[in-house]
């Protein structure tokens, strides 16, 4: 049985505590939080409740840990874990800071554990679905896209850090790194790219377009509004035989030929913050579960794809 611990009960663990619980072989031990409030509802769960990173690790054998801590805190954390023997699977990003990187995979080898960033649109099947018919060329060769994610301020994080440029990197790092990290592992590194930013004291957007050596392109919107703006998300990709398209919720496909049709979520997982119920967050947990018990390298994700996302976020 894989002994598992979460470190940080905010709002992206509301989608990572089911998960670890519906996977078989894990047991969910041991939630951290330094606000006891947070872990009030978990009183109950037969979970060991913690206000202390040192005290849970030293009265607990985890196979893994989870951090769902700020980022600012993320490289800290993953590298005392890993030199105490723990696999850790860790929110995104990685961090601010490109160099942290290798550090963090450093660690990985010299303790011989597993190391993952949880960049879960990986893991999300419509998501999925774009990268499988582009592998495939199913529609033909790709042409252009564009991609969305737009959301309010974050106002609700703890301590503000969310709002704090130094602590969460704002727009580029928390919420367009989605997007970045998905083209980079789908459709390969571009060549080139523009960003235009927007960004005010209480609101941040920015445009950007990634460009491909064989002519194709990406455009990109991500936004943090300063009022009560829906979380919005999708996407748009023409391809020489088809426009696939989707709305937050359906996949529709109009090709060339007159046939339309239209590939809807079954999905009835968890839902977290203000984000859609989705399965992606069980999908990824499962995936770093089963490369620790059958001791595989956890390289879905890769060392050198976060040092070029960083690296392009870091020019906004």
């Amino acid at each position: 049985m894989i002994k598992v611990g979460v470190l940080g009960v905010g709002g992206i663990s509301g989608c990572h505590i089911p998960a670890w619980q519906k996977i078989p072989e894990v047991r969910l031990v041991a939630l951290c939080d330094i606000r006891p409030q947070q872990t009030e509802k978990y009183k109950d769960s037969g979970m060991h409740i913690y206000t202390d990173f040192e005290d849970m690790v030293a009265n607990e054998e985890l196979d893994i840990l989870d951090i769902c801590l700020p980022t600012y805190l993320h490289v800290e954390y993953s590298i005392k874990a890993m030199n105490m023997g723990m696999n850790v699977l860790c929110e995104k990003p990685i961090s601010l800071n490109i160099e942290d990187v290798d550090r963090v995979y450093a660690a990985a080898k010299k303790n011989n554990v597993k190391f993952m960033v949880a960049h879960v649109l990986r893991f999300w099947n419509e998501y999925v679905y774009l990268k499988n018919i582009y592998d495939n060329k199913t529609y033909g060769n790709f042409l252009c896209g564009s991609v969305k994610r737009l959301g309010n301020t974050p106002k609700w994080s703890w301590d503000n850090w969310m709002t704090d440029p130094d602590r969460s990197g704002l727009v580029p790092f928390d919420l367009h790194i989605h997007d970045l990290d998905f083209i980079v592992y789908a459709f390969g590194l571009p060549s080139d790219f523009k960003t235009f930013r927007s960004k005010g004291k209480n609101e941040d957007s920015i445009h950007a377009v990634y460009l491909f050596d064989n002519g194709s392109y990406i455009s990109a919107d991500s936004a943090w509004y300063n009022n009560d703006y829906p979380f919005t998300t999708g996407y748009r990709f023409q391809f020489e035989r088809a426009v696939v398209e989707f709305d937050g919720k359906t996949i529709s496909i109009y090709e060339s030929n007159g046939n339309i049709s239209t590939v809807g979520s079954d999905v009835t997982g968890d839902s977290c913050i203000n984000l859609p119920p989705t399965n992606a967050y069980f999908d990824e947990i499962k995936y770093f579960t089963d490369c620790v018990i059958k001791d595989k390298p956890a390289d879905i994700i890769k060392p050198e794809e976060l040092k070029l996302v960083l690296t392009a976020l870091k020019s906004f």
